[in-house]
């Protein structure tokens, strides 16, 4: 889409991904506001060099933006970031969920409190690094995977609205990753080497049970008793918090065949147990369905994303009451983990998505 002078707020994270979209964007005639949210609070520990909330980020992107003569602004969105994000994180795993907390982000920070402040500066539009293509039409966006299969992150937009949709630009998503980093050597960008973070941005050395430990502190977490799926006891735990869904590691021994846990009870605190083929289910149901274009009518044929790696398998959707639905998988799948989004496609199309619900298993009276 061609700027035409029109005004465009970018997210810029410090990364090469969100530079190269700034220099995109100035390409193609748009006017660039660069802005990066400050996201940690004064004593958040995960303040590191390598980190997309830290203070180097700040310094890399103010130097991008020099560099490409844009105007550069640092906006605190920390009590934010603390109450929408760090704090459903933590609930999530209170709950015996697995949270997303890229999801919650994008939806309300990225494409949210960013987006009134591009309205407060007269720009019409947001703009990402994101790997995703947004199409847009006279009356309606839609989302689609980026070009680049390793990179796609389309996963992570689905509960935007169509109104977040429409005002919004994903220059990198018809491009791959290597295209993204010989530009930016090309325009002389010192982050053009520069890592990608592969951990979630406030948790250090991704040790999410340190970070719950804390943040919680130990004595908010839930201990209780864990169970085989007959409802043999076998032992006590320190909380709900420390498991998820399809984890193999830290389980108590002495069975003959590796132990997954394949449920996690917040009612009772109990943890259940079982063997690998527990975990496999073939169907589910999503609850906060959030349709891009629509409901459907009767059942519908789609592929579906039950976590970001996940590669995708063929399935029906049906629509249910309260914007749930259900999703019957053509293959049975291992690990359907309560708190991740499924995410329905289309081809490459993005059709809408939700958050898979608890599916108990066999539990002691």
């Amino acid at each position: 889409m061609n700027g035409n002078g029109r005004r465009v707020l970018l997210g810029m994270s410090g990364g090469v991904d969100s530079s190269v979209a700034a220099a995109l964007l100035q390409r193609d005639g748009w006017e660039v506001i660069g802005v990066t949210m400050k996201v940690w609070p004064q004593d958040c520990i995960s303040r590191a060099e390598d980190k997309c909330c830290g203070p180097s980020a700040i310094a890399d992107a103010r130097g991008v933006a020099h560099k490409l003569g844009i105007p550069h602004y640092v906006v605190d969105e920390a009590d934010n970031f603390e109450k929408i994000v760090i704090d459903y994180f933590a609930s999530e795993y209170r709950l015996g969920r697995t949270p997303n907390p890229c999801v919650m982000c994008n939806e309300h920070l990225k494409f949210g409190k960013l987006r009134d402040k591009a309205k407060a500066l007269g720009a019409d539009f947001i703009a990402t690094g994101h790997y995703a293509i947004i199409e847009h039409h006279a009356d309606h966006a839609v989302l689609k995977k980026g070009r680049d299969a390793r990179k796609d992150q389309s996963y992570f937009l689905f509960s935007l609205s169509q109104d977040q949709l429409q005002h919004a630009l994903t220059p990198l998503g018809g491009m791959e990753k290597s295209e993204i980093r010989e530009i930016a050597r090309g325009i002389g960008l010192k982050v053009a080497d520069k890592v990608d973070s592969q951990e979630i941005c406030f948790v250090p050395g991704n040790d999410y049970k340190a970070f719950l430990k804390g943040h919680l502190g130990e004595g908010e977490f839930h201990p209780g008793s864990i169970y085989d799926t007959q409802g043999n006891f076998i032992a006590k735990h320190e909380g709900i918090e420390m498991f998820t869904i399809g984890q193999r590691k830290g389980l108590p021994g002495g069975s003959p065949k590796p132990r997954y846990v394949v449920d996690i009870d917040p009612e009772t605190s109990s943890v259940i147990v079982g063997d690998e083929e527990d975990l496999v289910r073939e169907e589910f149901e999503v609850d906060r369905v959030n349709w891009l274009r629509g409901e459907p009518e009767g059942t519908e044929r789609i592929s579906v994303k039950i976590r970001y790696a996940h590669p995708g398998t063929e399935a029906s959707i049906q629509a249910l009451p309260g914007h749930k639905a259900k999703i019957q998988l053509d293959t049975p799948q291992r690990a359907v983990t309560p708190g991740q989004a499924a995410v329905f496609y289309d081809g490459d199309a993005v059709v809408g998505g939700g958050w898979i619900v608890r599916q108990p298993a066999p539990v002691p009276a």
